[in-house]
């Protein structure tokens, strides 16, 4: 057998035995967290987002512009490019895995038993919106597939996401509503942001009353970031990520396709209303995943130049502690918008809800540094690790120049 065909492992093999990492997957998986932010704490900021609804106290003509920008060019973009990068770093586990010799299998299900349990604490005590339980399920399918060639993995992330948007497309023909009675909905959302401003077990409450919700929303969410899985898994078996260089004309291309498509897709998604219509929510399913991955190879190539070198200094250590700072904005979050702190449920115009966004951004860039220059880990990735590895690993950083590549 060539390996350099047909094994998967040894395709994703770095030439030498030391490890390294790829920085600038670290910069994009930071990058990603910051449109994550910015799409989830508009959920934080008032109850009525949950509902589908918009919230009656901010209807200005700036509110509802706000409010169509972050649709248009992050709803749904944004965890599918954490998505996509979640199946990439899955070919580096198993590199990591078959370099250090030792048995993937039950390592990466104690990893995803780990992330589900995180998950469900996450959705109940923080944001009922969590993505690491759908991530801990889907992993299960990933790990599954993890020795189809990379042509197949393309196909059927195709074939998932095309019969996801042909499905939507059926139930808006039939006329199919996802919010039946707006008044009602409206009734949800002032309870919903009322429950947010009380104490840690209204907001507990609130949050357990909002997961059968939650869960049907992951009909749609699910099989997307499984889509992104396979095209990340695709990826890392091609070492894109590690090759930026070598594919920049594949980068271009997929900038000249993802941007007029993915951008025309989030014009008619954020006209129709985001994720409470079905036929703007069709639009955004077939034509997301080309946007988010067209914001990718952008910033893969800025990454490249001398300013992006900086920038990718910056934002690098953030995404090596990317667990520990999805989990502390909601922590965040719940600090600022609930009455577990400040209260500020319902009282936040969309254009301040952004600023506190890039606020709490910003306070995670310096503290990831701060950290990072110090640790190995950050301090759930370290716990994660310790429960994956079944021993606890070293945390302080042997030194502060740890093996990096481009």
């Amino acid at each position: 057998m060539n390996p350099s065909i047909e094994d998967p492992i040894a395709r994703n093999r770095a030439p030498s035995n030391k490890p390294t990492r790829i920085v600038d997957v670290d910069a994009l998986r930071a990058a990603a967290l910051l449109l994550i932010l910015i799409v989830n704490i508009a959920f934080f900021a008032s109850g009525y987002s949950f509902q589908l609804v918009p919230d009656p106290a901010h209807d200005s003509w700036g509110d509802q512009a706000v409010v169509w920008l972050v649709e248009a060019l992050f709803a749904m973009k944004a965890y599918l490019l954490f998505s996509f990068l979640f199946g990439y770093s899955f070919t580096l586990q198993l590199d990591s895995a078959a370099r250090r010799n030792v048995d993937f299998a039950p390592r990466f299900r104690r990893r995803l038993a780990g992330l589900f349990v995180l998950g469900i604490l996450h959705a109940v005590l923080l944001f009922h919106g969590d993505i690491l339980t759908t991530y801990a399920l889907l992993g299960l399918g990933l790990f599954a597939m993890r020795r189809v060639s990379v042509g197949t993995a393309v196909r059927i992330a195709v074939l998932v996401t095309g019969g996801i948007g042909f499905v939507l497309a059926l139930a808006a023909t039939g006329g199919v509503e996802l919010v039946t009675d707006p008044a009602t909905a409206l009734a949800a959302g002032q309870r919903s942001t009322e429950a947010l401003q009380g104490g840690l077990g209204s907001v507990i409450a609130e949050h357990v009353r909002s997961l059968p919700a939650m869960f049907g929303a992951l009909l749609v969410q699910g099989p997307l970031a499984f889509s992104a899985f396979l095209f990340g898994y695709a990826a890392g078996r091609r070492r894109l990520l590690a090759t930026v260089g070598e594919n920049r004309q594949l980068l271009r291309r997929v900038q000249q396709v993802g941007y007029p498509i993915g951008l025309a897709g989030g014009v008619i998604f954020a006209s129709g209303g985001g994720t409470a219509n079905l036929t703007g929510l069709t639009a955004g399913v077939l034509t997301a995943p080309l946007l988010a991955a067209a914001y990718a190879a952008s910033l893969l190539q800025f990454f490249r130049s001398d300013r992006g070198r900086r920038v990718v200094a910056v934002l690098a250590p953030a995404g090596r502690m990317s667990l520990s700072n999805y989990l502390g904005q909601s922590l965040l979050c719940v600090l600022v918008f609930t009455g577990v702190g400040l209260g500020l449920a319902g009282t936040v115009a969309p254009a301040v809800v952004i600023l506190i966004a890039v606020a709490i951004y910003g306070v995670q860039l310096a503290v990831s540094a701060a950290w990072m220059a110090r640790f190995q880990y950050g301090p759930m990735e370290w716990l994660l690790r310790a429960w994956t590895e079944r021993q606890w690993p070293p945390l302080r950083a042997a030194d502060n120049s740890p093996a990096l590549h481009r």
